[in-house]
């Protein structure tokens, strides 16, 4: 914590305050929410369609890339969301969780991917593309790394995508500071292994760490390539507008860096309206399987899901 030197003798006290606090997250849920039903947004014909529409735009030549997708959703339901938050993050042991309260509007979020960070004058990018299911059987699961790994598919995903943040770094960079650090690394996680990139930059004293943001949001791997014209289709042909979905959330320090996540992997909920959301989506090549990418959204949903449908 870090207070303003006017209020910084209030510091102890409120500290105390907050270490008083006494919150149970395995409290029983409101017995007056119900269970919660969960509801598609689209179906998985009108779902494959939308892929190929995307496929003809990759194949006249208007993009290379696309994120495209889907959101489910419940009206007329209520959560704790405390609790939720601990039960998928139980779930999934991502690294950048978060739990953001503003007014009567909630984000649970299980996020396994860094949007950026900052740490002195270095800048560290590391978007994912390419994720496969575990298994419980040790062999079994490092042959689904390995396939991971190694799918020409997954691969020119995260390469796309990496050479598009590479772009938008070097808007801010000290020349010749550009580099990847890590390509094409699979990352296991509790649910799903991710294939994730680490690209990094330096730069100047001079320069705004709101300008590293300005020059590089939204995320490439949430968007497509390139940005603006993948962002164009996805407005045309998602079903729903994405919100804090494929945002990000983070912190600034006294000292001038920061640290932000990718909003994904995430359950909404607005307490007034009852109502509750989850979004999850997939890169769209030239080599995408519309039934493949389909599969990969249920897995991506999976514990979101299993979660809400347990209270």
């Amino acid at each position: 914590m870090h207070y303003l030197h006017m209020v910084d003798d209030e510091i102890e006290e409120d500290f105390n305050e907050i270490e008083a606090i006494n919150i149970n997250v395995e409290k029983e849920g409101d017995s007056s929410c119900g269970k919660v039903k969960i509801s598609l947004r689209i179906t998985k014909d009108i779902y494959k369609k939308k892929v190929n529409k995307m496929l003809a735009h990759i194949h006249q030549g208007d993009y290379y890339e696309d994120n495209f997708c889907k959101d489910f959703f419940s009206q007329g339901s209520c959560i704790d969301p405390l609790q939720t938050y601990s039960h998928l993050n139980a779930i999934s042991k991502p690294p950048f969780a978060t739990f953001l309260k503003i007014s009567h509007q909630y984000l649970l979020s299980a996020s396994p991917e860094r949007y950026l960070r900052k740490e002195g004058q270095k800048i560290i990018s590391q978007p994912i593309k390419g994720t496969a299911k575990r298994s419980k059987n040790t062999i079994e699961d490092q042959k689904l790394i390995n396939n991971l790994k190694n799918d020409p598919k997954e691969r020119s995903e995260n390469i796309m995508i990496v050479d598009l943040v590479r772009n938008d770094l070097s808007r801010t960079a000290v020349k010749g500071s550009v580099t990847v650090e890590e390509l094409c690394k699979v990352y296991s996680f509790d649910q799903v292994h991710q294939m994730i990139s680490t690209v990094v930059s330096e730069i100047d004293t001079a320069t705004s760490p709101v300008d590293v943001i300005k020059t590089t949001f939204p995320m490439g791997s949430m968007t497509g390539a390139p940005k603006v014209s993948a962002m164009q289709i996805i407005e045309d042909l998602e079903e729903s507008k994405r919100g804090l979905y494929s945002g990000a959330v983070g912190y600034f320090t006294q000292y001038g860096d920061f640290d932000f996540n990718v909003v994904i992997r995430s359950i909404l909920y607005n307490e007034a309206q009852k109502y509750i959301s989850y979004t999850v989506g997939g890169a769209i090549t030239a080599k995408s399987n519309p039934d493949r990418e389909y599969e990969e959204c249920l897995l991506k949903a999976k514990a979101m899901r299993e979660v809400l449908e347990s209270i």
